[in-house]
Formats: structure tokens, C-alpha cells, sequence
């Protein structure tokens, strides 16, 4: 089987969001053939997203058996030079956002990392809320960042997340208060400085609001999508509308709504009430034709995980803990349907 047959083969394999198939869609970098081995590079960009998995598994299949060795790689085009790119080594920036404060913001965005790292990425956590940090107690993580000799930070890890957070540089109790050029320079030391290595996520849990940290986030990072956080409350998805508009006035795409604190399911009656409202998340989705990323219910679990620094997305027999495991799948794959559609309109395939 030469190069010629593997491509005439592999236009049996559809990606199953953009609609053709992958050799059409120019997904199919190159392909090597030698005596041991059949070497195809492919244009996938979300490394663990479930829809990527089955699409490599598709390509396997279509080789079909060989005696030679499949192997797989994958790389897409970011349209950024390496010099650009201030997380060179960061595939995938995915910035956790909401118009509000109290809507589980942070909550979202640990379970969320937490949820990549133990489906087998290589994630990175970091806690952009510079006035109210937190993520660290909600991880049990009271490590502080060590330092390298040429004084760059070596972040502490958790859960095989690596984390960063202004709670690791101030006092427990010193309130922060810093003016705009104060935030904007000491995030970009931070994003800069710390030695995240290799990653294939970095989410980043934003303070609530449109305000200086957003706008340094998307004027010096290269974000790939945004995830809003919302309530059902009509309140929070007015706020919620203002972070999506803010995202669109950078041209930074946006994963889809998370629905925090859904409907309570009464431990007492078995009975399931919808405190907040009722199915809020869901149609601001429709309306702006956003994704749904999915809801999670209003669970005192989540409630004591956060506290005791144990994301409930760990907890494998908690129906609460799927929910989130749901969105993290979700925000995988749409993460990979921003790269491989960005890779396709850079790369034009030749017929």
C-alpha cells in the first residue's frame, strides 16, 4: 500500500462536525510510507476530544491491516509564528468567563480543567481572578510556586494540572488592589515567566465582568475559545450577554454556555425544583446560536468539593460529577471543531 492508496482510503473518513471528508477537508497533512511503518500527520487540534479520538480510530480503520506499524500525529495550523506566540507551548487557550459574579464561575472552570486532566491531557489551571483568587483552595493546593535560576516560576501541580494563581504570590488575607496597568503587567509576567512547559489546554478562569483582565487576556494571548457561565436566572443571562458580545468584539470563538445551578433535586422528597429558573442556559444558547454545553444542578456536593478542594468531576459515581464530565467533553470538541475549521480555511485543500 503506497501514499496514493492510504489518501484514496482515508476519503472514506468524514469529519463528523465540518461535514466532508478529511483528505477533502486538507485534514490530512502528509503521509509517509516506508518499510516498517505508515506515518500520517493529521490536522487535529484537541488533544482527548472524544470526536477526535473516533476520527483517528476511523483512520486506523481505514488503513486497515498492514504489516507495518500505524502511526499517528497530529498538527494543525495556528496562524501564529513561534515568536508571536507568548504560550508557544500551550496548544489550546481556553478563557472561562462570565457578565456576572455568584454564577459557579470558578467552580466550572476547575471542574473543567480537572475533567481534561483525568480524561489524559496535559492541562494547565490558571487563576486570572486577580481580586478574589480562590482556585487554589478549591483544588487543595497550598504548594507555593518554586523558581528556577534564571528566576522563572515552576508551578505547583494538583489532580496532573499545573496551577498558577495570584493567591500563590500575596498574603491569605492582603486585599488586592491594583489599577488596570498594575493587572495587565502582572499577568503577562505571569503568562510569560511560569514554566507551563507543554500543554495541551491552559484554562483560564477570568474574573467576572468585561474589565482589564479580559482585555489583556485577549490582546496578548492567542485564546482559542471562550466557555460563559451562567444561571437559568434571567439576570445572569442578561450579564452573560455582555461577555458574549465582548468576545465577539475580538473575534475570539466561543466553545458554548455552561448552565450552572440548574434544577435542585430534594433529597428529602425525591422532588426536583427549579430554584433559579428553568431552562435559561439552554435558550440564550438557541437564540445567539451558540452551543450548549450543558447544565449542572444546583448540588450541595459541589458545594462541599469546592471547599474541601475535591472537584466533584473526580467522583466517578456521582451524577453531578457527569454533568461536568459532559462539558469538559463538550469544550474538548468544540475546541477541536474551531481548530481543524481555522486549519481548513488557512490550508485550502487541492483537488
Amino acid at each position: 500500500m503506497d501514499a496514493d492508496a492510504i489518501r484514496d482510503a482515508l476519503r472514506n473518513v468524514t469529519d463528523p462536525d465540518l461535514g466532508d471528508d478529511i483528505v477533502s477537508l486538507g485534514l490530512v497533512n502528509s503521509i509517509e510510507v516506508t518499510d516498517d511503518s505508515i506515518n500520517v500527520d493529521l490536522a487535529l487540534g484537541a488533544p482527548y476530544s472524544p470526536t477526535e479520538t473516533g476520527i483517528a480510530d476511523a483512520v486506523r480503520d481505514a488503513i486497515g491491516s498492514v504489516d507495518r506499524e500505524v502511526n499517528l500525529t497530529a498538527n494543525v495550523d495556528t496562524g501564529l509564528a513561534a515568536d508571536d506566540d507568548v504560550l508557544a507551548n500551550v496548544e489550546n487557550v481556553i478563557a472561562v468567563a462570565s457578565g456576572k459574579g455568584g454564577v459557579g464561575k470558578s467552580t466550572m472552570a476547575v471542574n473543567i480543567a480537572a475533567g481534561l486532566s483525568a480524561m489524559g491531557a496535559r492541562v494547565g489551571l490558571f487563576d486570572a481572578d486577580v481580586y478574589g483568587p480562590n482556585v487554589p483552595r478549591m483544588v487543595d493546593a497550598d504548594e507555593p510556586p518554586g523558581a528556577t535560576r534564571d528566576e522563572t516560576l515552576v508551578p505547583p501541580e494538583k489532580y496532573g494540572m499545573k496551577l498558577m494563581s495570584m493567591a500563590f504570590l500575596v498574603g491569605e488575607d492582603d486585599p488586592v488592589i491594583w489599577r488596570g496597568p498594575m493587572v495587565h503587567k502582572v499577568l503577562t509576567q505571569l503568562w510569560e515567566d511560569v514554566e507551563w512547559g507543554h500543554l495541551d489546554y491552559m484554562i483560564v478562569d477570568l474574573p467576572p465582568g468585561t474589565g482589564d483582565t479580559q482585555l489583556t487576556l485577549l490582546q496578548t494571548v492567542p485564546v482559542t475559545g471562550a466557555v460563559i457561565v451562567t444561571t437559568p436566572q434571567d439576570v445572569a443571562l442578561d450579564d452573560a450577554r455582555k461577555g458574549l458580545e465582548m468576545f465577539g468584539k475580538h473575534d475570539t470563538n466561543v466553545l458554548g454556555i455552561a448552565e450552572n445551578m440548574g434544577t435542585f433535586k430534594c433529597p428529602d422528597c425525591g422532588g426536583e425544583h427549579a430554584i433559579f429558573g428553568e431552562g435559561g442556559g439552554q435558550q440564550f444558547a438557541d437564540v445567539h446560536d451558540m452551543p450548549f454545553l450543558g447544565s449542572v444542578p444546583l448540588d450541595p456536593d459541589v458545594r462541599t468539593g469546592g471547599d474541601e478542594g475535591a472537584p466533584i468531576v473526580l467522583d466517578e459515581d456521582s451524577a453531578t460529577g457527569e454533568a461536568f464530565r459532559e462539558i469538559a467533553r463538550n469544550v474538548a470538541n468544540n475546541t477541536g471543531i474551531v481548530r481543524r475549521r481555522e486549519h481548513t480555511t488557512r490550508n485550502p485543500p487541492s483537488q
